[in-house]
């Protein structure tokens, strides 16, 4: 290895120590002293909203693993470079070191709840990474004469690489085991099985067996809690038992109100089946799906609060710091909107908002589906902006009707003869009538729905088609509302407020 090489590698070995020590440390701190999560979290705040919508649709819900892995890369690439110009006089990969590690702290610092000493161990994982470097690149290892002159230097080559991976390896395993135990000290996993959904009062309508087309293979009904979409900002997910958990509300009322978990047993509970989408979804996407959520309305919460009546905006934030702005009126009219604790009969997954979130029927995510919800805040949309709203995203943001092609799918080759096709539908809060097909560049035709559940899910559809010409085809699909308002044909990016267009799949008769 050249020498260059060799310092290449006592800076990636050094940043593996300041990280690993840092990572375990923060074990015994607890979360918010967690740098890795906290420096993440900044970079996923700092970075622009065009590119963090790139993100989610290159990356779609492995968007998180995608910054972590580019964050460690970045980090190791900073300290390979930096440390080739290490010397006693100019010391520049420890300052590059010490630098990071101010960077560390600051994002720290910058989390809700923290203070100073959760940097403590961002300040030692610094000093032992600075340590290692010096230690590396101070010529002990290569300067020490052995008993033969022919084979001394070699030794002290492969003496330098041995004790450098050995730092390299240390960091590493220091930094898994840290998260390891962050995780195991930390999880609500025990709380959450422990945690029984409180009897329902008001239960959903049971699901009838019409609502699934026959003869078209379709995603179900009702999504499967592990199948269900997940997008947020959260980079490391919260961990948040009921015992600690507060919901307040404060702001434009007459009175503040803090409810813990025991103070909602007072509260009607209802099921209520409601379709979420993901504003980023675009047009043919999956960030959607349907599920039973169980819990209180919202509304009966902020009745006690006595909401002012120029108050239009309910800005609900996260333990993680996350906002987003409601309409008053859609956490208080007929819609039910809920403070969730349940999902599809479980209690709420963890990285789906255990122990409340929550779930407004009718709004895009981004300005409703709060997570690990403790504040909401009455206020105005002329005096408070949610967490997207600055980054090029609009205020308000109610679902657009919009439709998707599940069979067949891009490129799919399809028997001659009788065919079904099929997807699903959605324009929550106003329900679907009627879906509307195309085929290659004929007339729009009806397609056959399933039931219709209610006006919060999305409808299922299928369509029966003979094909019978070789070659290349599409098929292309509209909904119509329960308004009458037919889904737009113009082409629109997720932002500011969804996509438009009619999906179209392309596939081949044979």
């Amino acid at each position: 290895m050249t020498a260059r090489g060799g310092k290449a590698m006592a800076g990636v070995a050094a940043a593996a120590v300041a990280l690993g020590v840092t990572q375990l440390l923060a074990v015994f701190f607890g979360p918010e002293a967690d740098a890795r999560t906290a420096v993440g979290s900044a970079v996923i705040d700092l970075t622009p909203g065009p590119v963090k919508e790139w993100a989610i649709q290159t990356f779609g819900t492995a968007d998180k693993l995608f910054l972590s892995i580019l964050v460690v890369a970045m980090i190791a690439a900073i300290a390979a470079v930096s440390a080739q110009y290490e010397s006693r006089r100019f010391p520049i990969g420890s300052a590059a070191i010490v630098l990071a590690g101010l960077a560390g702290c600051a994002a720290v610092l910058s989390r809700a709840g923290a203070n100073v000493a959760d940097i403590v161990p961002t300040v030692i994982g610094t000093v032992c990474g600075v340590a290692v470097l010096r230690l590396l690149t101070s010529g002990r290892f290569t300067d020490e004469p052995g008993p033969d002159p022919a084979t001394d230097a070699p030794d002290r080559g492969r003496r330098l690489s041995l004790v450098t991976l050995g730092f390299l390896g240390a960091g590493a395993l220091t930094g898994v085991g840290g998260a390891v135990l962050s995780r195991l000290t930390t999880s609500v996993a025990g709380d959450r099985n422990a945690f029984a959904l409180p009897k329902i009062d008001v239960a959903a309508p049971a699901v009838p067996p019409t609502v699934q087309p026959q003869g078209v293979a379709l995603p179900s009904f009702v999504t499967n809690n592990g199948d269900f979409y997940r997008i947020d900002t959260a980079l490391s997910v919260p961990q948040l038992s009921r015992a600690d958990w507060e919901l307040k509300i404060h702001g434009m009322v007459d009175r503040e109100i803090t409810y813990r978990f025991d103070d909602l047993e007072r509260f009607e509970v209802i099921e209520k089946l409601v379709t979420l989408t993901c504003v980023s979804n675009p047009v043919g996407g999956d960030l959607i799906g349907n599920a039973a959520w169980t819990g209180y309305r919202v509304r009966d919460l902020l009745a006690e609060a006595g909401i002012h009546a120029d108050a239009d905006m309910v800005l609900s934030t996260s333990i993680d710091g996350f906002t987003a702005g409601s309409p008053v009126e859609a956490l208080t009219d007929d819609r039910d909107s809920l403070l969730a604790v349940g999902m599809n009969g479980q209690p709420l997954p963890t990285e789906h908002g255990y122990p409340a979130r929550l779930v407004v029927p009718g709004l895009y995510g981004y300005v409703s589906a709060t997570k690990w919800v403790v504040d909401l805040e009455l206020t105005r949309f002329d005096r408070a902006q949610g967490y997207w709203t600055p980054l090029g995203w609009s205020a308000r943001g109610p679902i657009k009707t919009q439709s998707r092609i599940d069979v067949p799918r891009s490129g799919q080759e399809v028997a001659q003869g009788a065919v079904t096709f099929g997807g699903v539908a959605w324009a929550q809060n106003r329900g679907v009538r009627g879906v509307e097909v195309r085929i290659d560049e004929g007339d729009w035709q009806p397609a056959d729905l399933g039931a219709n559940y209610a006006d919060d899910t999305w409808r299922l559809w299928s369509f029966k088609w003979q094909a019978t010409k070789s070659g290349p085809h599409t098929i292309s699909v509209r909904a119509t509302d329960n308004t009458g308002a037919v889904q737009t044909g113009d082409n629109a990016g997720v932002i500011p407020d969804g996509a438009t267009g009619w999906h179209t799949v392309s596939f081949e008769v044979n």
